[in-house]
């Protein structure tokens, strides 16, 4: 009998990926999408689509005659003036969405936190699924609200449901839509306009081995446990080194130091931004940076098979990605 996979969050980086990797193994695939998505992620494919919203009472409904569910949604926001919409979509979605699949009789959750919710080590130390850093040291409504909602699974858990739990790190790859941060980074070296860098590291990840990573935890994850999907740790010096071998362009070369644009950022959205000017630079952004955000993978390569594909071919098939679907129209060798 052919599983029929219920996916939140499919029109999105991370979910794109993971509803073309669903359809090839064999499995049938529900997506719910909020009425004004985006739908460029999903043209083409043979998905049932599914109009609704993480926070309807009867969202069970939607999700009735599914057997597993991947619950990959997320509002994704740095700017502080959204912290109610991270708290609603991200910790009472969260909830909602797993009593839904209680009622509807989902057999299997997984469900997609992040390396946020972890936190990070003290002086850049890279961390595994055993840290976790006090909810108030972490930067930013993002982080807290991805922790709250992690502890959302982890009652659900608690209280009978099968849920793993999966952190990705910083995935790279094709169908990048929006973009996110990382994709931007990427769009602005491609654009050049990336003059300096920020001292600044991160654990990066292709993201068809984030997706091959959910279901690994589908099938061999333990219930309850948390498992980072991750692979190597880099400086954004390092990524662009990357790019510059990839593209033939130049990389910077000098970074900036991190009080310039704390200072732009702070104007920005405490000062600019109740005057009426959107905000350009968030302020939790900028205090991210701060911190080397390293991880420790080994748990999920070990115990799931997750894999490691070279960083160099994630960033090499996003860069032709972006340049197929004309974000850049820059000429590289």
């Amino acid at each position: 009998m052919t599983i029929r996979a219920f996916v939140t969050g499919a029109t999105g980086f991370v979910g794109a990926n993971l509803v073309r990797l669903l359809l090839q193994e064999g499995y049938a695939v529900r997506a719910l999408v909020r009425s004004h998505s985006r739908l460029d992620n999903l043209q083409g494919l043979d998905v049932e689509i599914v109009n609704g919203d993480l926070n309807k009472p009867d969202l069970y409904r939607n999700i009735q005659g599914c057997q597993v569910l991947f619950h990959v949604a997320a509002h994704y926001s740095l700017w502080q003036a959204d912290q109610y919409a991270l708290y609603q979509d991200n910790v009472l979605g969260t909830r909602n969405m797993l009593s839904a699949a209680r009622q509807a009789g989902i057999e299997r959750t997984v469900y997609t936190s992040s390396v946020a919710a972890i936190g990070v080590g003290k002086l850049g130390n890279v961390v595994n699924e055993t840290h976790q850093s006090p909810v108030e040291e972490l930067v930013g409504y993002y982080k807290k609200s991805k922790y709250l909602a992690e502890q959302e699974a982890k009652q659900a858990v608690k209280q009978g449901q099968d849920i793993v739990i999966v952190n990705p790190s910083t995935p790279i790859g094709p169908w990048d839509i929006k973009p996110t941060p990382t994709g931007d980074i990427v769009l602005r070296f491609l654009r050049r306009q990336m003059p300096f860098y920020l001292n600044t590291g991160l654990n990066f990840i292709d993201v068809r081995d984030v997706a091959r990573g959910h279901l690994l935890a589908l099938d061999k994850g333990k219930t309850g446990e948390r498992y980072i999907l991750g692979n190597q740790n880099l400086s954004l010096k390092e990524l662009l080194d990357q790019l510059a071998e990839i593209t033939g362009l130049s990389a910077p070369q000098k970074s900036v130091p991190t009080w310039l644009p704390l200072s732009l950022a702070w104007i920005d959205e405490r000062i600019l931004a109740p005057l009426g000017k959107p905000p350009s630079i968030p302020l939790d952004g900028v205090r991210m940076s701060h911190q080397l955000m390293y991880y420790d993978a080994s748990k999920a390569v070990r115990e799931l098979g997750l894999p490691q594909t070279p960083i160099r071919n994630a960033l090499k098939d996003a860069v032709s990605w972006f340049v197929e679907q004309k974000y850049v129209e820059v000429a590289y060798n």
